[in-house]
C-alpha cells in the first residue's frame, strides 16, 4: 500500500514509539526462539563426537566412562546412546586431548576480526571462532566491539534492554581518563557456553566512538591503547580474545587492532565485498602510518588471515571474484572456505550458530560440510596461535 506523504512523517516520538515496540517484538521473538527457557542452552555431544574431539576411537568412550574419573554422560533412547553436556566434554577435551596448552607464563593470544562492510560474516565467523576453540579446551573471552551488539544478541542476551553502559568496555574511554577504569575484568560476564566469557556491547557504546576522536587531539594521550591497556590484566585468565569489531574502521576498531597479535578478514567473494576489504586495508594502512609517523607507533602482527566466507560453488561470478581475492591476498587466504548454506541462515533465525545445533532436520550432509569447514577453520587459527604466538610446534 502507497503511504500518504502525510503518513511519511517521523518525528521523533514516532522514533522513541517504533524503537519501544521494536525491542518488545524482539525479546517476545528471542523467548519464543528458545521456549521453554528463556536463555539459550548449549547443545548435548554424542559419544562418538566426543571422541572425535579428544583424539580417539569412539569404541573407547563406554570403557572410559565406567571408570569413574571422567563424567558418564547420560545414556539414553532406544540405542542406548550416551549423552554429554559441554561441560562434561570440555572435562573429557582436557584429560584426554592431546593438543598443546598455553605454555606457562604465556599471554593470552588475542586476535581482532575486521571487516568494512556490514553483511560479511564477521561476527557470525567470530562467534563460531570462538565457540570451536573452547571445544579444543581453550578458554576464550569474546569483547563485543560492535555497537549493534551482534555478538552479544548471540549469547542469548539483547543488548539494548539487557547490557548497562558500564557492562561494556565504553567507559575506560570516557573522560576524565584519569578517573577511568584500567582493568576490564569489570565488564567480563560469563556465557551460556562453557569456557566462552564475554565484555557484551549496546548501543551506548557509541559513547566510545565520541570521546576517542576528542582523546586524539591530546598529544598526551595514547588513544589508541586505551583498550590494549585495559585488557592486559586479562591475558593471563584465557587463552585466546577474540575482539569482533564494528563494520568500519572505527577508533574502537583501531584500538582492537593495535590490542591484537592477529587479524583475521572474513571476504564472501562478491565484488562489493571484495572492494570493501582494500578500502579496509589502505584505510588501516594510512591509519597506522599516521601513528607511526607522529606517534612512533611500531605495531608488527603475528599472522594475518583471510577466510573466504559464505561461497557459492555454483555461482560464476562468486568463482571469478574468488580468484580476485586469492590473487590479491595470497598466502594470507586459509585454505578452508566456508560454504554458502541454509544451515547458517537457520542458526541465525534462531539466535543460534553452527555449533550450537545438536542435530539439524534439513539436509544432515550440507550440515556436515559446513560444520567440518568451521572445524577446519578453528584448527588453522589455532595452529598459527600455537607456532605464531606461543612458539609452539
Amino acid at each position: 500500500m502507497q503511504l500518504s506523504p502525510s503518513a511519511q512523517r517521523f518525528s521523533i516520538d514516532d522514533l522513541e514509539s517504533l524503537s519501544e515496540s521494536a525491542s518488545a517484538l524482539l525479546d517476545s521473538l528471542r523467548t519464543k526462539m528458545l521456549e521453554p527457557h528463556p536463555r539459550k542452552k548449549p547443545p548435548t555431544f554424542t559419544g562418538a563426537q566426543l571422541a572425535e574431539l579428544c583424539g580417539i576411537e569412539s569404541t573407547q568412550v563406554p570403557y572410559l566412562a565406567s571408570r569413574g574419573d571422567l563424567p558418564t554422560g547420560v545414556v539414553e533412547g532406544r540405542g542406548k546412546r550416551r549423552h554429554f553436556t559441554l561441560v562434561e566434554v570440555r572435562e573429557w577435551v582436557a584429560r584426554l586431548a592431546k593438543r598443546p596448552k598455553r605454555p606457562e607464563g604465556a599471554r593470552a593470544a588475542s586476535i581482532a576480526v575486521v571487516n568494512f562492510k556490514g553483511g560479511s560474516t564477521k561476527t557470525t565467523t567470530t562467534f563460531n571462532l570462538a565457540q570451536g576453540l573452547t571445544l579444543l579446551g581453550r578458554k576464550v573471552l569474546l569483547v563485543d566491539l560492535d555497537p549493534q551488539g551482534s555478538a552479544t544478541t548471540l549469547t542469548g542476551m539483547l543488548p539494548a534492554a539487557e547490557v548497562l553502559e558500564e557492562h561494556t568496555v565504553g567507559p575506560i574511554t570516557y573522560p576524565p581518563l584519569s578517573a577511568a577504569p584500567k582493568d576490564l575484568r569489570y565488564a567480563v560476564q560469563t556465557t551460556y557456553w562453557d569456557g566462552l566469557d564475554l565484555i557484551p556491547a549496546a548501543p551506548h557504546l557509541f559513547n566510545a566512538e565520541i570521546f576517542l576522536p576528542i582523546h586524539s587531539r591530546d598529544p598526551d594521550i595514547h588513544w589508541w591503547a586505551l583498550l590494549d591497556k585495559a585488557i592486559e590484566p586479562l591475558r593471563a585468565d584465557y587463552d585466546v580474545i577474540i575482539f569482533d569489531t564494528a563494520p568500519a574502521l572505527s577508533y574502537l576498531a583501531v584500538n582492537a587492532v593495535i590490542a591484537s597479535d592477529g587479524l583475521l578478514m572474513p571476504i564472501p567473494p562478491d565484488n562489493l565485498d571484495y572492494a570493501s576489504s582494500v578500502a579496509f586495508w589502505t584505510l588501516l594502512s594510512e591509519t597506522l602510518g599516521s601513528l607511526k609517523r607522529h606517534r612512533h607507533i611500531e605495531k608488527d602482527f603475528a599472522f594475518m588471515r583471510v577466510l573466504l566466507s559464505r561461497v557459492d560453488a555454483t555461482s560464476v561470478s562468486s568463482t571469478i571474484v574468488k580468484d580476485w581475492i586469492i590473487r590479491t591476498y595470497g598466502p594470507y587466504v586459509l585454505t578452508t572456505e566456508i560454504p554458502r548454506s541454509q544451515v547458517s541462515g537457520v542458526g541465525a533465525v534462531q539466535f543460534g550458530t553452527v555449533f550450537d545445533i545438536s542435530k539439524y532436520e534439513g539436509a544432515a550432509k550440507t550440515y556436515s560440510k559446513i560444520r567440518d569447514a568451521y572445524n577446519t577453520l578453528v584448527e588453522q587459527i589455532d595452529q598459527s596461535i600455537m607456532a605464531s604466538i606461543w612458539g609452539l610446534k
